[in-house]
């Protein structure tokens, strides 16, 4: 998510653009053996990118805040700054393609930020507040209104596009309910145990009828 920032007469803040991170998200989660290193070394360079441009947007705010100063809810005003750079169509529920994942026509519904590249975005944040210094117990990136928030973005964006964030976890959950289950060694054991015994019962059984 490569940050762009200039200045602007109209806003006081830098625009930040933040291209999708799908495609970046899913390659740090699947990396191949050959390419961890620098699959590892494009997540630190990406989380040093975010940092600093985060700190700008602390500096040209107005009036300008310090990093001891920030809280959860300067944070969130963060996340509402970038939707205008976002690159994800999120239809309002009056919209006659509200639910539909491909949608047959353009609509005037705004784009906004995806919640898999907001979510990934606040990750690196939350890390990198560490590791320049700050305090776990007050990492702004982990209040519980940016938990919140970010939980209520993937719900709404979700029924908007027609989009579930849960089918894989769920298809995965599935497939392991039907794979069988070993026997353990004392099932095994009493099995045959069981056999034996049905057939001693079916011989005295046909014994008596004779």
């Amino acid at each position: 998510m490569d940050f762009l920032s200039h200045q602007s007469n109209k806003n006081p803040n830098p625009t930040l653009q933040i291209p999708e991170a799908t495609t970046m998200i899913s390659k740090a989660q699947n990396p191949s053996p050959s390419s961890s290193p620098s699959s590892s070394s494009r997540y630190e360079n990406q989380k040093r990118r975010d940092w600093n441009t985060f700190c700008q947007y602390l500096r040209n705010h107005r009036p300008p805040l310090s990093l001891p100063s920030c809280s959860g809810a300067h944070v969130l005003e963060f996340l509402r700054y970038l939707d205008q750079f976002g690159k994800t169509k999120v239809h309002h529920q009056n919209c006659a393609f509200f639910g539909l994942p491909n949608p047959p026509a353009p609509c005037p519904c705004p784009l906004r930020q995806a919640w898999g590249s907001l979510d990934a975005l606040i990750g690196r944040l939350r890390a990198a507040y560490e590791e320049n210094g700050g305090p776990p117990e007050a990492n702004p990136f982990g209040a519980r209104a940016v938990r919140i928030y970010l939980r209520e973005v993937r719900d709404f964006q979700a029924k908007a596009r027609g989009v579930s964030y849960e089918k894989k976890r769920k298809r995965v959950n599935k497939q392991k309910a039907s794979l069988p289950q070993p026997q353990t060694q004392t099932q095994m054991q009493t099995q045959p145990q069981t056999q034996t015994q049905g057939q001693s019962t079916m011989v005295s059984f046909s014994g008596s009828a004779i």
